[in-house]
């Protein structure tokens, strides 16, 4: 007997198959479309995402038709925040706006200067970006306050996906954390409402089901059109990224995982929510009122891998991490702070304006060093993670497509000074709701005991000591520079506008991006930074 998930990615939908044995045997892919009618704005098809899935289950389930294996449950994982609003028969209003749309930007600035995210973040330990359902509803409300009116839900893509196989309106405890959970009862709390001024679109919000509750049959309809036989149970699992703590096996307190993707999502288990320190990242009801994740979602990870191989004239982040690993740790003095997204950061800090740049750069720098100074910018971002969630942790499970370099993996457990270990499967989300729907079902009898029976790490690395004393110097100096930036407001060049003249030099025109910060130049203001190299040259 099989288990049926499905995995609604934000550019990828996929579906997969496991045996009784925790093995992947079918998978089907199906690339979506996002929508950016505007700049800045993210949007989906919500009946596009829904086609492929069904498309998806569909492939997977004529391939499993050969091996005469009948699928007895499905679960299902998907991306999270966003804003999917539907009518009172279930209809969509309009496209789905996603987690990485950046239309509320100037609202949550506004909130910030104010006051008003701190004091969310000291209720429940989330700090609002513009893809919130919070930030999308005040936009809408002054931009388009006919899609609200004429809204009854604002669902997630799980939301939407549990609506269109079960017809139950809901949202589980993962997505409802942010902005608005109170994780003391599961519920809304009014309170966070009222610091948002959105009180009055509390009639919007789903009811959150437990993790008991996330449960249902699949409808006639929806059997109908997947290819699956009626009355089927289906599980909501938590929305992406904890669906893939889960199936990198990090469940119990103090356990983490990094995610080296799209984002750099640092993860850790604990057992209550976090409320001090600087407000940044998220607290995720993870099991009822047991377990928080404290995560750490970057906005800042594969893409710049993919923009530093374009600028050192490589095929891609392969090549990148060949030439990375041929340079020595520290890049021979060259440090870089890696935030290159438009967007800025938003954990393990705030920053809109935060932005890149490169320190101590001179003429004797080779492409190999300046390859390496990225690997190493980014890996001290994880350890940046970890040092926020003030946790000890014993072990950071890597997965994503980073994961598949072991000499990142190497360098990941030296700069962080934790040791470091790979799964053994490769759809880490499905797999999560693979052991959710497990013991939702009550296949098995925990989260615990599921995990230790289904994952399988494949490899680990332990940090070598005095690559690690090395790195712990360097990520001081990478505060220390970070610091000084920020300090400065992250400034750049002047930015030209055209008009037949050059802009004045220092400051840039009216209205203008500051832009990328240019490389430090050689006199910049001098701070400590770790000397020599870790001996034994660059591990591969």
């Amino acid at each position: 007997m099989s288990v049926l998930t499905i995995d609604v990615g934000t550019s990828m939908i996929k579906s997969v198959v496991f045996d009784d044995r925790g093995a992947e045997i079918a998978v089907s892919r199906q690339a979506t479309e996002v929508l950016r009618p505007h700049p800045g704005w993210a949007e989906q098809d919500m009946e596009a995402v829904w086609n492929a899935v069904v498309f998806t289950v569909r492939s997977v389930l004529a391939e499993l038709a050969e091996r005469a294996d009948p699928v007895w449950l499905v679960s299902f994982t998907a991306q999270g925040d966003g804003a999917w609003l539907v009518d009172d028969r279930g209809r969509p209003t309009g496209p789905a706006i996603l987690w990485n749309d950046g239309r509320a930007g100037e609202l949550v600035a506004a909130w910030q200067r104010d006051g008003i995210l701190e004091a969310a973040f000291r209720r429940n330990g989330s700090l609002t970006c513009a893809g919130m359902p919070n930030a999308l509803f005040s936009w809408l409300a002054g931009h388009d306050p006919d899609r609200l009116a004429r809204s009854r839900t604002s669902l997630t893509a799980a939301g939407w996906l549990f609506l269109r196989l079960t017809g139950v309106r809901a949202s589980d405890e993962s997505d409802a954390s942010a902005p608005f959970l109170d994780h003391a009862t599961g519920d809304y709390d009014p309170q966070i409402l009222d610091l948002f001024g959105l009180s009055a679109y509390e009639r919007l919000l789903p009811t959150v089901l437990g993790e008991s509750e996330r449960i249902a049959e699949i409808t006639g309809e929806a059997a109908g059109q997947l290819g699956l036989p009626a009355g089927l149970p289906v599980v909501m699992s938590p929305y992406d990224i904890a669906a893939t703590a889960r199936g990198v096996g990090v469940v119990n307190p103090g356990q983490a995982c990094s995610i080296l993707g799209t984002t750099l999502c640092t993860e850790i288990v604990r057992t209550e929510v976090d409320t001090g320190g600087e407000p940044s990242g998220i607290n995720i009801a993870y099991r009822g009122r047991e377990r928080v994740l404290r995560a750490f979602p970057t906005l800042n990870g594969a893409e710049v891998l993919g923009w530093a191989a374009r600028m050192l004239g490589l095929s891609g982040p392969p090549e990148l991490a060949e030439s990375a690993f041929r340079s020595e740790p520290g890049a021979r003095g060259l440090l870089f702070l890696p935030y290159l997204s438009p967007a800025g950061e938003r954990a393990p800090f705030l920053d809109p304006g935060a932005r890149g740049s490169f320190w101590g750069l001179s003429l004797e720098h080779s492409r190999d060093d300046m390859a390496r100074a990225v690997f190493d910018g980014l890996s001290l971002v994880l350890r940046d993670s970890l040092a926020a969630a003030r946790t000890d942790i014993s072990e950071l499970r890597l997965c994503g497509g980073g994961a598949n370099s072991d000499a990142w993996c190497a360098l990941i457990a030296d700069a962080t000074g934790v040791p470091t270990a790979r799964s053994g499967d490769t759809e880490l989300g499905a797999k999560g709701a693979f052991l959710t729907g497990l013991v939702r079902s009550g296949a098995e009898s925990s989260m615990h005991r599921a995990a230790a029976k289904y994952v399988r790490m494949q490899r680990s690395w332990q940090p070598d000591p005095e690559r690690a004393a090395f790195y712990t110097a360097l990520y001081e100096d990478f505060l220390d520079r970070r610091a000084l930036v920020r300090e400065s407001g992250w400034r750049g060049g002047a930015v030209w506008r055209g008009g037949g003249g050059a802009e004045p030099a220092g400051e840039p025109a009216s209205g203008a991006d500051p832009g990328t910060p240019a490389a430090a130049p050689a006199d910049a203001p001098t701070h400590p930074r770790p000397t020599g190299t870790a001996p034994g040259g660059p591990r591969v």
